[in-house]
């Protein structure tokens, strides 16, 4: 297929496409991207093989561009930061702290890490998917053979051992 046929069919799809988009991201900006992003994934996949319909491919390309834009999303949004107390987050220092401010939370960060070390292998696992692989409890109850609900409760309860150690580190006034 030729350039000047996807040229074509994105050109008469375009506006419909970015709709689509805009829907599923809900920033006109990103769904924008999005579609300029779908013509040169589409346009390198003409390059490499043959496609027989092209309309329908151009629009699951694009689908599957936002879809991988909302998890990366949802994944980078699940942090730690969530689940800490207001304090701890307010300890961590910008870029223009001071040195103290800078060894308080090293400590904190040491403090974090000696606790985590302490769970056991399961619950560490848990703790990995969840907060920085971004699955789900349903999706870590699969992989870890448990269920739903045992990793919501286990991962509660991770998440208050992980507080209570780091809410013990007080900082010096």
């Amino acid at each position: 297929m030729t350039t000047s046929k996807l040229d074509a069919v994105f050109i008469a799809q375009r506006t419909p496409l970015l709709r689509t988009l805009i829907r599923m991201v809900k920033n006109p900006s990103v769904a924008e991207d999005l579609v300029q992003e779908t013509y040169l994934r589409v346009a390198t996949t003409l390059r490499e093989r043959r496609v027989d319909h092209l309309e329908p491919f151009l629009f699951q390309t694009g689908r599957n561009l936002a879809l991988d834009h909302l998890r990366h999303m949802r994944m980078k949004s699940r942090t730690l930061v969530e689940d800490l107390p207001g304090a701890v987050i307010e300890a961590i220092p910008d870029a223009a702290s001071s040195t103290e401010d800078g060894l308080y939370a090293g400590q904190l960060l040491e403090r974090l890490g000696t606790t985590l070390s302490r769970l056991t292998d399961r619950q560490q696992r848990m703790f990995i998917l969840s907060r920085l692989h971004g699955l789900g409890h349903g999706e870590i109850a699969g992989q870890l053979k448990v269920s739903p609900s045992t990793v919501q409760k286990e991962l509660k309860l991770i998440m208050a051992i992980c507080v209570e150690s780091l809410s013990r580190l007080e900082p010096t006034p």
